[in-house]
Parts: C-alpha cells; sequence; structure tokens
C-alpha cells in the first residue's frame, strides 16, 4: 500500500538517491551533477521553511517517489504561482506513484492559498512527465527549443500550467 505523507529529514538520502538517478541517466532535470545528501538536506529545510509542501511515497520504510512546490519566480508578483517537481524511483514508474504525489501536490498547494502551478518538464521527449501533467490537469503552454544541452544533445523544455483553487477569477487571499 503506498502512502503520501510529508517529507522528514529521515527521507533526504533516499530522496537524494531518487534525484540522482534521475540527474545521471534521465533527462527531466537540467542538472548535470547530482548534489549530495547535505546540498539535499539543505534544499529540503529551504523548501519546507518557506512553507511549501514537499512529500514522499512511501510503501513500509521505502521512499518511492517524492515530489515538491516551489516558488515559480523570485519577483513578488509570481507569489501566488508555484512550480511542481515530480520524481519517482526508476523501478516504480507506471505504478502510479507520481500521479498520486501530483495529485496530492495540488491539494497542497491550493491549500496553501497558490492559484496556478507550472510544469517546467526538462526534454520534450518525456512522455511519462507529459502524461502525468495532463492527467492532473495541466495544458501545454509553450516549448523552450534546444533549451539545455545534457548527454550530448540538445534537449527541449515543455510547458505546462494547471489553474489552482480560484484561479484568475478573484483577487488572492492576502
Amino acid at each position: 500500500m503506498i502512502s503520501i505523507r510529508d517529507a522528514a529529514a529521515a527521507d533526504i538520502a533516499q530522496v537524494a538517491a531518487i534525484y540522482r538517478d534521475a540527474v545521471l541517466h534521465g533527462t527531466g532535470s537540467f542538472e548535470l551533477d547530482p548534489p549530495d545528501d547535505a546540498e539535499m538536506i539543505a534544499r529540503h529545510r529551504r523548501i519546507v521553511g518557506q512553507g511549501y509542501p514537499f512529500l514522499v511515497a512511501c510503501e513500509g520504510m521505502a521512499i518511492l517517489g517524492y515530489a515538491y512546490a516551489f516558488a515559480y519566480r523570485d519577483r513578488p508578483a509570481y507569489r501566488f504561482t508555484v512550480e511542481d517537481s515530480v520524481y519517482v524511483r526508476t523501478e516504480c514508474q507506471g505504478r502510479g506513484v507520481g500521479a498520486a504525489l501530483l495529485a496530492r501536490l495540488i491539494v497542497e498547494a491550493e491549500t496553501r492559498g497558490y492559484r496556478q502551478m507550472v510544469a517546467v518538464i526538462g526534454d520534450s521527449a518525456n512522455a511519462g512527465s507529459v502524461r502525468l501533467h495532463r492527467n492532473a490537469g495541466f495544458v501545454p503552454i509553450g516549448t523552450l527549443g534546444a533549451a539545455g544541452w545534457k548527454h550530448d544533445r540538445w534537449l527541449d523544455v515543455v510547458l505546462m500550467q494547471r489553474i489552482l483553487g480560484a484561479g484568475d477569477t478573484a483577487p488572492p487571499a492576502t
């Protein structure tokens, strides 16, 4: 049985291992060198410390995947828009882990008053991530062609967006 919960400091070594594999072997992240556990702990602290959700999907003691939302951009006018990140252990992909994480992340972001969620998907050939986001209600809003160079090839970036809560139909609560 898969459960979704807030990530704890004790989870970060497994989170770092999932991300390490994604950086080294995938195209979803444009990082070239995986951050070490200490850097991942610092990232987790920064995200949670600023009030953003950081979740893990668990089966027993094993972390199957993780997801978090963070500021889309630093400028104050963007403060109601978040960018999501979802990573799932390679051997667990296709089991609904990413969908469960993203669904809960959307709820957590809405609860915190965010109005838009943006997906910045590395590699236009990343059909799994595009499908995951489309199934969660995201719509494509554009592609940045050849925006990154990784694994000896140019990679596009697919941008998708999902309205959260009331979206742009009413002013945000301040």
